[in-house]
């Protein structure tokens, strides 16, 4: 079982931090695959392409069928964007399950569809923060978890790890160093143990889906941040399509258009997908909804038998 590390050389938020990473002891070439540099580590695998990194679907089982090694996992390195500019360092799990099939995926991926979120994704999201504030890149940088959006398409455990949010911060070296050693640590490439193994770590076995509010998921950040706590899918308010329904009171979720019961369906299946033996509870940013809204997602989150947790649950 090996680990995925993609990065594209089109980014400098990309390659950079690929180039701090393969500077690091350990690395050696291995053959190309499809035009592909890539190098070997251990047990890490990294893949460098010149190609948008939201368009290179199944990059995992192209590399099993050339080589024979099963991947474990897939860890994207990525440039952010955002319309305040401010610079961030990133996480977060990939898909576009809130789409209908027939719509156009303007950032890659296939619509219904949600990839496994790597269990990292949570402990990584304290190492960086704990990485970022030793190198002094805190408070300029905010360190973040984003939503799950675009793509690639890909069946395997994944996040992306991303500097933002505009060029002067994509080329930044000190962003590029810490993401770089991010992942050193996080996957134990230094001698030490792997960070955010769910295997060997799932004590408590709870993870929480987060639903609702915005983009950068302040509400769910908030139980994040706290050691201990898994994270899986985090379906922001604009994947999740609801159709007013234009009464004051809805108490079923059935009267309810949109793609929202579709997306969460799909996040969560994912999520149980990537926390084998897991308890997946739904964490809702309760002031993020109408009252109609609030009533029909605990409804239907009720007939899913999906159970909602507050901030303690989860540690």
């Amino acid at each position: 079982m090996v680990t995925l590390l993609v990065a594209t050389s089109i980014d400098p938020a990309s390659i950079n931090p690929a180039n701090a990473l393969l500077a690091m002891p350990g690395w050696q070439p291995l053959p190309s695959l499809q035009d592909m540099k890539s190098f070997s580590n251990q047990g890490v695998r990294m893949l460098v392409h010149g190609n948008s990194i939201i368009r290179e679907d199944h990059l995992e089982k192209r590399w099993e069928d050339a080589t024979g090694e099963v991947v474990d996992e897939v860890i994207f390195f990525s440039k952010h964007t955002a319309v305040s500019n401010r610079p961030a360092l990133t996480v977060h799990p990939i898909g576009v399950p809130h789409l209908r099939e027939g719509d156009v995926a303007p950032q890659g991926g296939k619509p219904g569809w949600a990839a496994p979120p790597n269990p990292r994704i949570g402990p990584w999201l304290r190492l960086l923060k704990r990485i970022a504030e030793s190198h002094n890149l805190v408070p300029e940088f905010e360190i973040t978890l984003e939503g799950t959006h675009h793509g690639p398409e890909t069946n395997k455990p994944t996040m992306f790890l991303e500097i933002g949010s505009t060029e002067e911060y994509w080329k930044r070296q000190d962003a590029a160093q810490v993401m770089a050693q991010l992942v050193w640590e996080g996957l134990g490439l230094g001698g030490e143990a792997d960070v955010g193994n769910w295997s060997r770590e799932n004590d408590k076995k709870r993870v929480l889906i987060g639903i609702g509010g915005g983009h950068y998921a302040p509400r769910h950040m908030d139980v994040v941040l706290k050691d201990g706590v898994w994270v899986g899918h985090l379906l922001s308010g604009y994947s999740l399509p609801m159709e007013d329904p234009n009464q004051s009171k809805v108490e079923k979720s059935v009267e309810i258009g949109g793609t929202w019961r579709e997306a969460i369906k799909a996040a969560f299946e994912a999520t149980k997908l990537a926390f084998p033996g897991g308890e997946i509870l739904a964490h809702l940013d309760h002031k993020s909804f109408k009252g109609w809204q609030k009533n029909a997602l605990t409804g239907f989150l009720g007939e899913q038998n999906i159970k909602i947790g507050k901030p303690n649950d989860f540690y």
